[in-house]
């Protein structure tokens, strides 16, 4: 396990890794997630085999700090992030990001585009404001206090088994300020930004999921959007072919 300090009072951000070539891949997890978890079993694939690999937890998750100073913003969990890249001595990487993950990993491309060669995002979220059926709007239904208070705990009574088994991690906090500021959203907004980049963007909508909101627009602005059958938000566990394909630039 590595780690990088990245609010200048001793908090740090951790990851795991694997040995490999250049460009590393990156993997960064969703909201209330771990990194390990969602995606060592697509990295383990012979596919992807002798890239380094680093599954980066973000702060409040996982195996990172979470300090009770932090904001949470997305801005934040993108310097956070780029503070373990520059420490490990990455730059260009491919970075596998999902749902707020995928957020997190459009800010850092605008903010240190050095660090950032090619996404795969999956079901990234790309709008400020989503519907209030989005996980990260229900948890931003309650007040700070009243979540840390109760609100995780009964949060957690009504998630999928899949999501509550890593979100119990997360601190409570933490988890109730990244889900504000996934919905406050990134200046300029996470899908201007998508659409803007120069590099090679692969987007993965789970068919169960629903179309996906401007895709056309996103096609038109060079994004590989990809509808991945038999698949929800979690396309790496419903689908992990689909996923290891898109991840090596085979779809």
């Amino acid at each position: 396990m590595r780690q990088a300090e990245f609010d200048g009072k001793g908090s740090c951000i951790r990851w795991t890794e694997t040995p490999g070539v250049q460009p590393a891949r990156v993997y960064v997890h969703g909201l209330g997630a771990t990194s390990a978890v969602y995606h060592a079993h697509i990295a383990a694939r012979a596919e992807l085999a002798g890239r380094r690999s680093l599954f980066l937890d973000l702060p409040g998750h996982g195996i990172s700090d979470r300090p009770e100073h932090f904001g949470y913003s997305l801005e934040e969990h993108a310097d956070a992030v780029a503070c373990a890249l520059d420490t490990a001595g990455v730059t260009g990487a491919e970075l596998i990001a999902h749902s707020m993950g995928g957020s997190v990993a459009l800010v850092l491309a605008h903010r240190r585009p050095d660090l950032v060669s090619r996404l795969v995002l999956t079901e990234a979220n790309l709008d400020a404001f989503p519907s209030p059926t989005a996980g990260s709007s229900g948890i931003a239904s309650f007040g700070e206090e009243e979540f840390v208070d109760g609100g995780h705990a009964r949060v957690l009574e009504n998630v999928g088994a899949v999501w509550a088994a890593t979100m119990r991690l997360a601190d409570p906090r933490g988890l109730h300020r990244s889900a504000v500021g996934l919905r406050r959203g990134s200046e300029p907004v996470m899908r201007t930004i998508l659409e803007g980049l120069a590099i090679d963007r692969v987007y993965l909508q789970g068919e169960l999921s629903g179309p996906l909101a401007g895709e056309k627009a996103l096609r038109e602005a060079g994004v590989r959007v990809v509808t991945v059958p038999g698949a929800g938000h979690n396309v790496m566990f419903d689908n992990p072919d689909a996923f290891v394909a898109a991840v090596a630039g085979q779809l």
